[in-house]
Protein backbone atom coordinates (compact mmCIF):
# COMPACT_ATOMS: atom_id res chain seq x y z
CA UNK A 1 0.00 0.00 0.00
CA UNK A 2 1.58 3.40 -1.36
CA UNK A 3 1.34 6.41 1.48
CA UNK A 4 -1.37 8.24 -0.89
CA UNK A 5 -3.22 4.54 -0.36
CA UNK A 6 -2.92 4.76 3.20
CA UNK A 7 -4.49 8.43 3.21
CA UNK A 8 -7.67 7.14 1.85
CA UNK A 9 -7.51 3.63 3.10
CA UNK A 10 -6.37 4.41 7.05
CA UNK A 11 -5.56 1.66 9.47
CA UNK A 12 -8.53 0.04 11.08
CA UNK A 13 -6.57 -1.25 13.86
CA UNK A 14 -6.98 1.25 16.53
CA UNK A 15 -6.19 0.04 20.20
CA UNK A 16 -7.89 2.97 21.99
CA UNK A 17 -10.27 1.46 24.61
CA UNK A 18 -14.48 1.84 23.46
CA UNK A 19 -16.03 3.45 26.26
CA UNK A 20 -19.31 1.37 27.69
CA UNK A 21 -22.31 1.90 25.75
CA UNK A 22 -20.10 2.96 22.56
CA UNK A 23 -19.25 0.74 19.56
CA UNK A 24 -16.74 1.38 17.08
CA UNK A 25 -15.77 0.19 13.64
CA UNK A 26 -15.37 1.97 10.49
CA UNK A 27 -18.35 4.70 9.34
CA UNK A 28 -19.38 1.85 7.07
CA UNK A 29 -20.23 -0.71 9.80
CA UNK A 30 -21.92 2.63 12.25
CA UNK A 31 -24.26 3.07 9.30
CA UNK A 32 -25.29 -0.06 8.59
CA UNK A 33 -25.79 -0.64 12.44
CA UNK A 34 -28.17 2.83 12.40
CA UNK A 35 -29.75 1.52 9.89
CA UNK A 36 -30.26 -1.60 11.60
CA UNK A 37 -31.45 0.39 14.70
CA UNK A 38 -34.34 1.65 12.66
CA UNK A 39 -35.63 -1.23 10.97
CA UNK A 40 -33.92 -1.91 7.87
CA UNK A 41 -33.59 -5.19 6.29
CA UNK A 42 -32.14 -4.61 3.17
CA UNK A 43 -29.50 -2.36 1.42
CA UNK A 44 -30.58 -1.64 -2.23
CA UNK A 45 -27.43 -0.98 -4.09
CA UNK A 46 -25.27 -1.43 -7.50
CA UNK A 47 -21.60 -1.91 -6.80
CA UNK A 48 -18.94 0.70 -6.68
CA UNK A 49 -16.06 1.20 -4.74
CA UNK A 50 -16.82 4.82 -3.22
CA UNK A 51 -19.19 2.54 -0.99
CA UNK A 52 -17.51 -0.74 -0.51
CA UNK A 53 -17.52 -0.04 3.44
CA UNK A 54 -20.87 -0.19 3.58
CA UNK A 55 -21.19 -3.41 1.93
CA UNK A 56 -18.60 -4.37 4.58
CA UNK A 57 -20.63 -3.30 7.43
CA UNK A 58 -23.46 -5.33 5.84
CA UNK A 59 -21.40 -8.71 5.63
CA UNK A 60 -20.32 -8.86 8.98
CA UNK A 61 -23.19 -6.99 10.75
CA UNK A 62 -24.20 -9.80 13.94
CA UNK A 63 -27.48 -9.96 11.94
CA UNK A 64 -26.29 -9.55 8.14
CA UNK A 65 -28.26 -7.03 6.42
CA UNK A 66 -28.96 -8.10 2.77
CA UNK A 67 -27.65 -7.22 -0.23
CA UNK A 68 -29.95 -6.77 -3.12
CA UNK A 69 -27.86 -5.68 -6.20
CA UNK A 70 -29.82 -4.55 -9.17
CA UNK A 71 -28.52 -3.39 -12.69
CA UNK A 72 -29.20 0.01 -12.93
CA UNK A 73 -29.20 2.31 -10.13
CA UNK A 74 -32.98 3.62 -10.93
CA UNK A 75 -33.77 0.59 -9.66
CA UNK A 76 -32.22 0.45 -6.32
CA UNK A 77 -33.38 3.77 -5.65
CA UNK A 78 -37.12 2.64 -6.80
CA UNK A 79 -36.78 -0.52 -4.95
CA UNK A 80 -36.16 1.67 -1.85
CA UNK A 81 -38.97 4.32 -2.37
CA UNK A 82 -41.24 1.38 -2.27
CA UNK A 83 -39.95 -0.19 0.58
CA UNK A 84 -40.58 2.84 2.46
CA UNK A 85 -44.83 2.45 0.72
CA UNK A 86 -44.88 -0.64 1.99
CA UNK A 87 -43.55 -1.41 4.81
CA UNK A 88 -44.12 2.36 6.52
CA UNK A 89 -40.22 1.41 7.90
CA UNK A 90 -37.89 3.57 5.51
CA UNK A 91 -36.11 2.18 2.75
CA UNK A 92 -32.57 2.61 2.01
CA UNK A 93 -30.81 2.71 -1.15
CA UNK A 94 -26.37 3.00 -1.17
CA UNK A 95 -25.33 4.88 -4.46
CA UNK A 96 -22.09 5.13 -5.81
CA UNK A 97 -20.28 8.08 -6.38
CA UNK A 98 -21.46 10.71 -9.65
CA UNK A 99 -23.46 8.71 -12.09
CA UNK A 100 -24.73 6.64 -9.39
CA UNK A 101 -26.21 9.41 -7.38
CA UNK A 102 -27.87 11.01 -10.79
CA UNK A 103 -29.37 7.71 -11.76
CA UNK A 104 -31.03 7.63 -9.04
CA UNK A 105 -32.50 11.43 -8.56
CA UNK A 106 -36.04 10.28 -10.51
CA UNK A 107 -36.57 7.68 -7.94
CA UNK A 108 -36.03 9.99 -5.17
CA UNK A 109 -38.16 12.86 -6.71
CA UNK A 110 -41.02 10.20 -6.87
CA UNK A 111 -40.21 9.87 -3.33
CA UNK A 112 -40.45 13.49 -2.49
CA UNK A 113 -43.81 13.72 -4.17
CA UNK A 114 -45.39 10.55 -2.87
CA UNK A 115 -44.43 11.26 0.72
CA UNK A 116 -42.03 7.78 0.57
CA UNK A 117 -39.69 7.90 3.73
CA UNK A 118 -36.21 6.37 2.71
CA UNK A 119 -32.66 7.31 2.83
CA UNK A 120 -30.71 7.62 0.28
CA UNK A 121 -26.84 7.08 0.99
CA UNK A 122 -24.30 8.15 -1.47
CA UNK A 123 -20.49 7.53 -1.98
CA UNK A 124 -18.19 10.80 -2.86
CA UNK A 125 -15.15 11.52 -3.96
CA UNK A 126 -12.57 11.77 -0.92
CA UNK A 127 -12.22 14.45 0.82
CA UNK A 128 -8.65 14.61 1.44
CA UNK A 129 -8.55 14.89 -2.59
CA UNK A 130 -11.35 16.87 -3.13
CA UNK A 131 -10.67 19.59 -5.57
CA UNK A 132 -7.52 17.39 -7.52
CA UNK A 133 -10.22 16.13 -10.03
CA UNK A 134 -10.21 12.49 -8.33
CA UNK A 135 -13.34 9.86 -10.00
CA UNK A 136 -16.40 11.53 -10.12
CA UNK A 137 -15.83 14.38 -7.99
CA UNK A 138 -19.29 15.81 -7.83
CA UNK A 139 -21.06 17.92 -4.57
CA UNK A 140 -23.93 15.86 -5.04
CA UNK A 141 -26.36 17.69 -2.31
CA UNK A 142 -27.18 20.46 -3.89
CA UNK A 143 -28.19 18.36 -7.17
CA UNK A 144 -30.32 16.60 -4.77
CA UNK A 145 -31.51 19.20 -2.79
CA UNK A 146 -34.36 20.44 -4.18
CA UNK A 147 -36.28 16.94 -4.40
CA UNK A 148 -35.95 15.81 -0.91
CA UNK A 149 -36.73 16.50 2.56
CA UNK A 150 -33.29 17.16 3.27
CA UNK A 151 -29.80 16.72 1.53
CA UNK A 152 -26.30 17.04 3.10
CA UNK A 153 -22.64 15.68 3.51
CA UNK A 154 -21.92 13.63 6.28
CA UNK A 155 -17.67 14.82 6.10
CA UNK A 156 -16.06 12.83 8.63
CA UNK A 157 -16.53 9.01 10.24
CA UNK A 158 -17.65 10.57 13.68
CA UNK A 159 -20.36 12.64 11.85
CA UNK A 160 -21.81 9.18 9.98
CA UNK A 161 -23.81 7.39 12.65
CA UNK A 162 -25.61 10.87 14.15
CA UNK A 163 -26.41 12.08 10.92
CA UNK A 164 -27.87 8.90 9.39
CA UNK A 165 -29.74 8.28 12.72
CA UNK A 166 -30.99 11.70 12.16
CA UNK A 167 -32.07 10.99 8.34
CA UNK A 168 -33.66 7.90 9.04
CA UNK A 169 -35.54 9.96 11.56
CA UNK A 170 -36.75 12.57 9.24
CA UNK A 171 -37.65 10.55 6.29
CA UNK A 172 -39.51 8.81 8.85
CA UNK A 173 -41.21 11.82 10.46
CA UNK A 174 -44.32 13.77 8.86
CA UNK A 175 -44.31 14.55 5.97
CA UNK A 176 -42.60 11.66 4.98
CA UNK A 177 -40.32 11.46 2.37
CA UNK A 178 -36.68 11.02 1.18
CA UNK A 179 -33.74 12.08 2.80
CA UNK A 180 -30.06 11.98 1.01
CA UNK A 181 -26.25 12.11 2.96
CA UNK A 182 -23.10 11.42 1.24
CA UNK A 183 -19.69 11.02 2.85
CA UNK A 184 -16.39 11.26 1.55
CA UNK A 185 -14.99 7.65 0.07
CA UNK A 186 -12.08 8.25 3.02
CA UNK A 187 -14.01 8.99 5.67
CA UNK A 188 -16.36 6.08 4.62
CA UNK A 189 -13.26 3.87 5.45
CA UNK A 190 -11.81 5.96 8.52
CA UNK A 191 -12.84 4.34 12.15
CA UNK A 192 -15.03 6.24 14.80
CA UNK A 193 -16.54 5.38 18.54
CA UNK A 194 -20.14 6.74 18.58
CA UNK A 195 -22.81 5.53 21.27
CA UNK A 196 -23.95 2.55 20.15
CA UNK A 197 -27.69 2.87 17.96
CA UNK A 198 -30.79 2.61 20.01
CA UNK A 199 -34.30 0.88 18.72
CA UNK A 200 -36.42 4.04 17.26
CA UNK A 201 -39.60 4.66 17.41
CA UNK A 202 -42.35 4.52 14.70
CA UNK A 203 -42.83 8.74 14.83
CA UNK A 204 -46.45 10.27 16.03
CA UNK A 205 -47.32 13.28 13.72
CA UNK A 206 -48.09 16.22 16.27
CA UNK A 207 -51.53 16.46 17.82
CA UNK A 208 -54.31 17.86 15.60
CA UNK A 209 -55.88 21.11 16.87
CA UNK A 210 -58.76 20.43 18.30
CA UNK A 211 -61.42 23.45 16.88
CA UNK A 212 -60.03 22.44 13.67
CA UNK A 213 -61.20 19.46 14.02
CA UNK A 214 -64.47 20.52 15.32
CA UNK A 215 -65.02 22.85 12.88
CA UNK A 216 -65.07 20.06 10.06
CA UNK A 217 -67.40 17.49 11.99
CA UNK A 218 -69.48 20.06 12.04
CA UNK A 219 -69.46 20.91 8.30
CA UNK A 220 -69.98 17.13 7.91
CA UNK A 221 -72.78 17.07 9.88
CA UNK A 222 -74.21 20.18 8.27
CA UNK A 223 -73.73 18.51 4.91
CA UNK A 224 -76.54 16.82 2.78
CA UNK A 225 -73.73 14.85 -0.02
CA UNK A 226 -70.73 14.93 1.29
CA UNK A 227 -67.84 12.64 -0.26
CA UNK A 228 -64.59 11.59 1.52
CA UNK A 229 -61.41 11.07 -0.39
CA UNK A 230 -58.70 9.25 1.23
CA UNK A 231 -55.20 9.00 -0.01
CA UNK A 232 -51.85 7.77 0.34
CA UNK A 233 -51.08 9.56 3.47
CA UNK A 234 -53.42 7.70 5.48
CA UNK A 235 -51.81 4.35 4.85
CA UNK A 236 -48.44 6.07 5.70
CA UNK A 237 -49.82 7.27 8.35
CA UNK A 238 -50.79 4.63 9.49
CA UNK A 239 -54.27 5.64 10.17
CA UNK A 240 -56.09 3.10 7.77
CA UNK A 241 -58.25 1.58 11.00
CA UNK A 242 -59.32 5.47 12.00
CA UNK A 243 -60.37 6.17 8.11
CA UNK A 244 -62.23 2.48 7.89
CA UNK A 245 -64.10 3.60 11.46
CA UNK A 246 -65.23 7.08 10.17
CA UNK A 247 -66.58 5.53 7.05
CA UNK A 248 -68.45 2.49 8.16
CA UNK A 249 -69.47 4.16 11.79
CA UNK A 250 -70.68 7.89 9.94
CA UNK A 251 -71.74 6.29 6.52
CA UNK A 252 -70.13 8.11 4.32
CA UNK A 253 -69.44 7.51 0.88
CA UNK A 254 -65.66 6.76 -0.10
CA UNK A 255 -63.41 7.48 -3.06
CA UNK A 256 -59.56 6.69 -2.72
CA UNK A 257 -56.22 7.04 -4.57
CA UNK A 258 -52.72 6.61 -4.43
CA UNK A 259 -51.67 3.81 -1.70
CA UNK A 260 -55.25 4.92 0.25
CA UNK A 261 -56.93 2.23 -1.92
CA UNK A 262 -57.76 -0.47 0.05
CA UNK A 263 -58.49 1.12 3.23
CA UNK A 264 -62.41 0.99 2.30
CA UNK A 265 -62.08 -2.37 0.67
CA UNK A 266 -63.07 -3.27 -2.86
CA UNK A 267 -66.95 -4.64 -3.41
CA UNK A 268 -67.73 -2.49 0.10
CA UNK A 269 -71.00 -0.68 -0.18
CA UNK A 270 -69.56 2.52 0.97
CA UNK A 271 -66.75 2.59 -1.96
CA UNK A 272 -67.76 4.34 -4.90
CA UNK A 273 -65.16 4.54 -7.13
CA UNK A 274 -67.10 3.62 -9.97
CA UNK A 275 -69.45 6.56 -9.39
CA UNK A 276 -66.86 9.13 -9.04
CA UNK A 277 -67.76 11.98 -11.09
CA UNK A 278 -70.59 12.40 -9.83
CA UNK A 279 -69.97 12.05 -6.80
CA UNK A 280 -67.33 14.91 -6.93
CA UNK A 281 -69.90 16.75 -9.16
CA UNK A 282 -73.28 16.93 -6.71
CA UNK A 283 -71.66 17.14 -3.48
CA UNK A 284 -72.10 19.64 -0.97
CA UNK A 285 -68.97 18.94 1.29
CA UNK A 286 -65.77 16.70 -0.15
CA UNK A 287 -63.62 16.10 2.58
CA UNK A 288 -59.72 15.17 1.04
CA UNK A 289 -57.51 13.22 4.05
CA UNK A 290 -54.49 12.62 2.98
CA UNK A 291 -53.90 13.47 -0.43
CA UNK A 292 -52.74 16.98 -1.91
CA UNK A 293 -55.42 18.52 -4.34
CA UNK A 294 -53.79 18.24 -7.70
CA UNK A 295 -54.55 17.29 -11.07
CA UNK A 296 -55.54 14.32 -10.02
CA UNK A 297 -58.52 15.93 -7.74
CA UNK A 298 -59.27 18.57 -9.91
CA UNK A 299 -56.82 21.45 -7.60
CA UNK A 300 -59.61 20.92 -5.07
CA UNK A 301 -62.49 22.38 -6.95
CA UNK A 302 -65.87 20.79 -7.06
CA UNK A 303 -68.57 22.19 -8.32
CA UNK A 304 -69.84 24.35 -5.81
CA UNK A 305 -68.72 22.07 -2.72
CA UNK A 306 -67.20 23.26 0.17
CA UNK A 307 -63.97 21.44 0.43
CA UNK A 308 -62.15 20.35 3.42
CA UNK A 309 -58.41 19.41 3.00
CA UNK A 310 -57.03 17.19 5.72
CA UNK A 311 -53.15 16.06 6.31
CA UNK A 312 -50.35 14.64 8.00
CA UNK A 313 -48.48 18.16 8.51
CA UNK A 314 -49.39 21.74 7.89
CA UNK A 315 -46.74 21.86 5.05
CA UNK A 316 -49.06 19.57 3.25
CA UNK A 317 -52.75 22.07 3.59
CA UNK A 318 -53.66 23.04 -0.14
CA UNK A 319 -52.05 26.98 -0.53
CA UNK A 320 -54.56 27.32 -3.67
CA UNK A 321 -57.68 25.79 -3.15
CA UNK A 322 -60.65 27.59 -1.28
CA UNK A 323 -60.80 25.31 1.92
CA UNK A 324 -64.09 25.72 4.28
CA UNK A 325 -61.76 23.94 6.81
CA UNK A 326 -58.73 22.41 7.25
CA UNK A 327 -57.04 20.17 10.02
CA UNK A 328 -52.93 19.10 10.20
CA UNK A 329 -51.57 16.74 12.35
CA UNK A 330 -51.62 12.62 13.37
CA UNK A 331 -54.49 11.94 10.99
CA UNK A 332 -55.60 8.68 13.65
CA UNK A 333 -56.32 11.30 16.19
CA UNK A 334 -58.28 13.96 13.45
CA UNK A 335 -60.07 10.86 12.03
CA UNK A 336 -61.24 10.06 15.53
CA UNK A 337 -61.72 13.36 16.63
CA UNK A 338 -64.18 14.43 13.55
CA UNK A 339 -66.24 11.05 13.96
CA UNK A 340 -66.63 12.18 17.71
CA UNK A 341 -67.45 14.94 16.54
CA UNK A 342 -69.75 14.18 14.74
CA UNK A 343 -71.47 11.27 17.06
CA UNK A 344 -71.68 14.47 19.59
CA UNK A 345 -73.63 16.79 17.12
CA UNK A 346 -77.01 17.56 17.72
CA UNK A 347 -78.18 17.15 13.96
CA UNK A 348 -77.52 13.54 13.25
CA UNK A 349 -77.25 13.75 9.54
CA UNK A 350 -78.87 10.96 7.48
CA UNK A 351 -77.12 10.28 3.97
CA UNK A 352 -78.63 6.80 2.99
CA UNK A 353 -80.92 8.86 0.17
CA UNK A 354 -77.61 10.42 -1.44
CA UNK A 355 -75.27 6.53 -0.42
CA UNK A 356 -78.60 5.19 -2.13
CA UNK A 357 -78.19 7.45 -5.56
CA UNK A 358 -74.42 6.81 -6.17
CA UNK A 359 -74.82 3.29 -4.94
CA UNK A 360 -77.23 3.21 -8.15
CA UNK A 361 -74.84 4.58 -10.61
CA UNK A 362 -71.90 2.21 -8.93
CA UNK A 363 -74.47 -0.49 -9.67
CA UNK A 364 -74.96 0.50 -13.57
CA UNK A 365 -70.97 1.14 -13.91
CA UNK A 366 -70.36 -2.45 -13.01
CA UNK A 367 -72.89 -3.80 -15.65
CA UNK A 368 -71.51 -1.48 -18.01
CA UNK A 369 -67.77 -2.48 -17.44
CA UNK A 370 -68.56 -6.16 -18.08
CA UNK A 371 -69.29 -5.75 -22.04
CA UNK A 372 -65.27 -4.34 -21.93
CA UNK A 373 -63.98 -6.88 -19.64
CA UNK A 374 -65.38 -10.02 -21.21
CA UNK A 375 -64.41 -8.13 -24.74
CA UNK A 376 -63.63 -10.65 -27.73
CA UNK A 377 -62.09 -7.91 -29.40
CA UNK A 378 -59.10 -8.30 -32.24
CA UNK A 379 -56.54 -6.80 -31.21
CA UNK A 380 -57.27 -7.42 -27.57
CA UNK A 381 -59.25 -4.44 -25.42
CA UNK A 382 -56.68 -3.71 -22.80
CA UNK A 383 -60.03 -4.24 -20.38
CA UNK A 384 -60.11 -7.65 -21.39
CA UNK A 385 -56.79 -8.33 -19.51
CA UNK A 386 -58.14 -6.80 -16.39
CA UNK A 387 -61.21 -9.10 -16.61
CA UNK A 388 -58.90 -12.09 -16.56
CA UNK A 389 -57.04 -11.06 -13.96
CA UNK A 390 -58.78 -9.29 -10.79
CA UNK A 391 -60.99 -12.52 -10.63
CA UNK A 392 -57.08 -14.74 -9.76
CA UNK A 393 -56.46 -11.67 -7.38
CA UNK A 394 -55.61 -12.74 -3.82
CA UNK A 395 -57.07 -10.46 -1.02
CA UNK A 396 -53.02 -9.73 -0.32
CA UNK A 397 -52.23 -9.29 -3.54
CA UNK A 398 -49.32 -6.46 -4.26
CA UNK A 399 -50.07 -4.81 -7.64
CA UNK A 400 -47.77 -2.31 -9.06
CA UNK A 401 -48.80 -0.39 -12.17
CA UNK A 402 -45.66 0.91 -14.59
CA UNK A 403 -47.21 2.84 -17.54
CA UNK A 404 -49.74 5.15 -18.52
CA UNK A 405 -52.70 4.28 -20.78
CA UNK A 406 -52.46 0.68 -19.75
CA UNK A 407 -51.91 1.23 -15.95
CA UNK A 408 -55.04 3.81 -16.05
CA UNK A 409 -57.34 0.85 -16.85
CA UNK A 410 -56.16 -0.90 -14.12
CA UNK A 411 -56.69 2.15 -11.53
CA UNK A 412 -60.50 1.45 -13.15
CA UNK A 413 -60.87 -1.95 -12.34
CA UNK A 414 -58.36 -2.78 -9.93
CA UNK A 415 -60.00 -2.29 -6.17
CA UNK A 416 -57.81 -3.97 -3.83
CA UNK A 417 -59.68 -5.81 -0.70
CA UNK A 418 -56.48 -4.57 1.64
CA UNK A 419 -54.84 -1.54 1.99
CA UNK A 420 -51.22 -1.59 1.22
CA UNK A 421 -51.46 -3.16 -1.98
CA UNK A 422 -51.04 -0.68 -4.71
CA UNK A 423 -48.17 1.02 -6.18
CA UNK A 424 -48.61 3.32 -9.10
CA UNK A 425 -46.90 6.17 -10.80
CA UNK A 426 -48.39 8.92 -8.15
CA UNK A 427 -48.39 12.33 -8.88
CA UNK A 428 -44.77 12.75 -10.46
CA UNK A 429 -45.72 10.35 -13.06
CA UNK A 430 -42.54 8.95 -13.47
CA UNK A 431 -42.17 5.80 -15.52
CA UNK A 432 -39.32 2.82 -15.13
CA UNK A 433 -40.20 2.46 -10.97
CA UNK A 434 -41.79 -0.75 -11.68
CA UNK A 435 -38.90 -3.67 -11.55
CA UNK A 436 -37.68 -1.61 -8.40
CA UNK A 437 -41.25 -1.59 -6.82
CA UNK A 438 -41.30 -5.59 -7.90
CA UNK A 439 -37.92 -6.40 -6.06
CA UNK A 440 -39.12 -4.40 -3.24
CA UNK A 441 -42.69 -6.43 -2.87
CA UNK A 442 -41.71 -9.60 -3.50
CA UNK A 443 -39.11 -9.02 -0.21
CA UNK A 444 -42.00 -7.19 2.10
CA UNK A 445 -44.57 -10.04 1.37
CA UNK A 446 -42.78 -13.32 0.19
CA UNK A 447 -46.24 -14.85 1.33
CA UNK A 448 -48.16 -12.37 -1.19
CA UNK A 449 -49.01 -12.51 -5.13
CA UNK A 450 -46.73 -9.85 -6.34
CA UNK A 451 -48.36 -8.70 -10.14
CA UNK A 452 -46.33 -5.74 -11.84
CA UNK A 453 -48.91 -4.43 -14.59
CA UNK A 454 -46.40 -2.93 -17.60
CA UNK A 455 -46.96 -0.75 -20.52
CA UNK A 456 -44.43 -1.63 -23.16
CA UNK A 457 -43.08 1.55 -23.84
CA UNK A 458 -42.27 1.93 -19.76
CA UNK A 459 -40.82 -2.08 -19.79
CA UNK A 460 -38.08 -0.23 -21.85
CA UNK A 461 -36.62 1.49 -18.88
CA UNK A 462 -36.15 -1.28 -16.37
CA UNK A 463 -36.73 -4.66 -18.33
CA UNK A 464 -33.44 -5.65 -18.14
CA UNK A 465 -33.66 -6.05 -14.05
CA UNK A 466 -35.66 -9.25 -14.71
CA UNK A 467 -31.67 -10.25 -14.22
CA UNK A 468 -31.76 -8.58 -10.83
CA UNK A 469 -35.37 -10.93 -9.92
CA UNK A 470 -33.28 -14.06 -11.22
CA UNK A 471 -30.66 -14.13 -9.41
CA UNK A 472 -32.27 -12.95 -6.30
CA UNK A 473 -34.69 -15.70 -7.00
CA UNK A 474 -37.48 -13.33 -6.64
CA UNK A 475 -40.48 -14.57 -8.65
CA UNK A 476 -43.10 -11.63 -10.09
CA UNK A 477 -46.03 -11.76 -12.13
CA UNK A 478 -45.49 -9.37 -14.79
CA UNK A 479 -48.73 -8.42 -17.18
CA UNK A 480 -48.00 -5.92 -20.41
CA UNK A 481 -50.35 -4.33 -22.37
CA UNK A 482 -48.47 -4.13 -25.20
CA UNK A 483 -50.05 -1.81 -27.94
CA UNK A 484 -46.57 -0.93 -29.44
CA UNK A 485 -46.81 2.35 -29.01
CA UNK A 486 -47.02 5.45 -26.18
CA UNK A 487 -50.50 5.53 -26.06
CA UNK A 488 -50.98 8.37 -23.39
CA UNK A 489 -49.44 10.47 -25.77
CA UNK A 490 -50.49 8.94 -29.61
CA UNK A 491 -54.32 10.17 -28.37
CA UNK A 492 -53.79 13.60 -27.10
CA UNK A 493 -51.32 14.34 -29.97
CA UNK A 494 -53.85 13.46 -32.56
CA UNK A 495 -56.52 15.25 -30.71
CA UNK A 496 -54.52 18.23 -30.67
CA UNK A 497 -52.58 18.36 -34.15
CA UNK A 498 -54.62 15.61 -36.12
CA UNK A 499 -51.19 13.31 -36.35
CA UNK A 500 -48.93 11.89 -34.46
CA UNK A 501 -44.93 11.62 -34.15
CA UNK A 502 -42.50 9.75 -32.01
CA UNK A 503 -45.50 7.79 -30.26
CA UNK A 504 -45.23 4.56 -32.15
CA UNK A 505 -42.85 1.61 -31.02
CA UNK A 506 -41.83 -1.29 -32.80
CA UNK A 507 -45.39 -3.40 -33.28
CA UNK A 508 -45.75 -6.29 -31.34
CA UNK A 509 -42.59 -6.45 -29.99
CA UNK A 510 -41.48 -10.33 -28.06
CA UNK A 511 -40.21 -8.79 -24.66
CA UNK A 512 -41.08 -12.23 -22.97
CA UNK A 513 -38.21 -13.28 -25.20
CA UNK A 514 -35.65 -10.74 -23.14
CA UNK A 515 -37.52 -12.26 -19.99
CA UNK A 516 -36.48 -15.63 -20.88
CA UNK A 517 -33.17 -14.40 -22.00
CA UNK A 518 -32.52 -13.39 -18.50
CA UNK A 519 -33.22 -16.58 -16.75
CA UNK A 520 -37.47 -15.53 -16.71
CA UNK A 521 -40.28 -17.45 -18.61
CA UNK A 522 -43.26 -15.69 -20.72
CA UNK A 523 -45.30 -16.03 -23.36
CA UNK A 524 -46.97 -14.05 -25.97
CA UNK A 525 -50.96 -14.09 -26.01
CA UNK A 526 -52.84 -13.02 -29.19
CA UNK A 527 -56.04 -14.29 -28.48
CA UNK A 528 -58.42 -12.83 -25.63
CA UNK A 529 -59.45 -16.23 -24.52
CA UNK A 530 -56.02 -17.21 -23.61
CA UNK A 531 -55.28 -14.47 -21.54
CA UNK A 532 -56.46 -16.28 -18.41
CA UNK A 533 -54.62 -19.76 -19.02
CA UNK A 534 -51.89 -17.29 -19.61
CA UNK A 535 -52.26 -15.71 -16.30
CA UNK A 536 -52.57 -19.29 -14.51
CA UNK A 537 -49.28 -20.17 -15.90
CA UNK A 538 -47.51 -17.23 -14.87
CA UNK A 539 -49.16 -17.49 -11.28
CA UNK A 540 -47.71 -21.23 -11.28
CA UNK A 541 -44.36 -20.81 -12.63
CA UNK A 542 -42.46 -19.76 -9.56
CA UNK A 543 -39.71 -17.35 -11.50
CA UNK A 544 -40.09 -14.44 -13.09
CA UNK A 545 -42.69 -14.61 -15.92
CA UNK A 546 -43.69 -11.86 -18.17
CA UNK A 547 -47.13 -11.97 -20.24
CA UNK A 548 -47.14 -10.31 -23.28
CA UNK A 549 -50.41 -9.53 -24.36
CA UNK A 550 -50.79 -7.44 -27.85
CA UNK A 551 -53.12 -5.05 -27.26
CA UNK A 552 -55.48 -2.33 -29.50
CA UNK A 553 -53.94 0.88 -29.91
CA UNK A 554 -57.04 2.36 -30.65
CA UNK A 555 -58.76 1.29 -27.26
CA UNK A 556 -57.46 4.34 -25.83
CA UNK A 557 -58.35 5.08 -21.70
CA UNK A 558 -61.33 7.91 -21.95
CA UNK A 559 -59.77 11.20 -20.32
CA UNK A 560 -61.43 13.97 -19.10
CA UNK A 561 -57.88 15.59 -18.10
CA UNK A 562 -54.23 15.37 -19.62
CA UNK A 563 -52.73 16.60 -16.16
CA UNK A 564 -52.23 20.49 -17.19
Amino acid sequence: MTDADAEIWPDLDADTPVPEGHVRGHAGELAVAVAQAHGVETMFTLSGAHVFPLYDGAVKAEVPMRLLDVRHEQTAAFAAEATGKLTRVPGLAVLTAGPGVTNGVSAIAQAQFAGSPMVVVGGRAPQNRWGSGSLQELDQPPIVASVSKEARTLMTAGEVAPGLDHAFRSAGSSHRGPVFVDVPMDELFAQATVPAPTAAEVPRGAAPDTEAVGRVAALLAGSSRPVLVLGTDVWADRAEEAALRLVETAGVPTLTNGMGRGVVPGGHPLLVTKARSQALKEADLVVVVGTPLDFRLSYGVFGDAQVVHVADSAGQLSAHAHLAASVAGDLTSALDGILAGLERAARKPDWSAWVSTLQDTVRAGVERDRALLTAEADPIHPARIYGELVPRLADDAVVIGDGGDFVSFAGKFVEPKRPGGWLDPGPYGCLGAGLGAAIAARIARPSSQVVLLLGDGAAGFSLMDVDTLVRHDLPVVMVMGNNSAWGLEKGPMQMLYGYDVAADLAPRTAYDEVVKALGGAGETVTDPRQVGPALDRAFAANVPYLVNVITDVDAAYPRATFGI
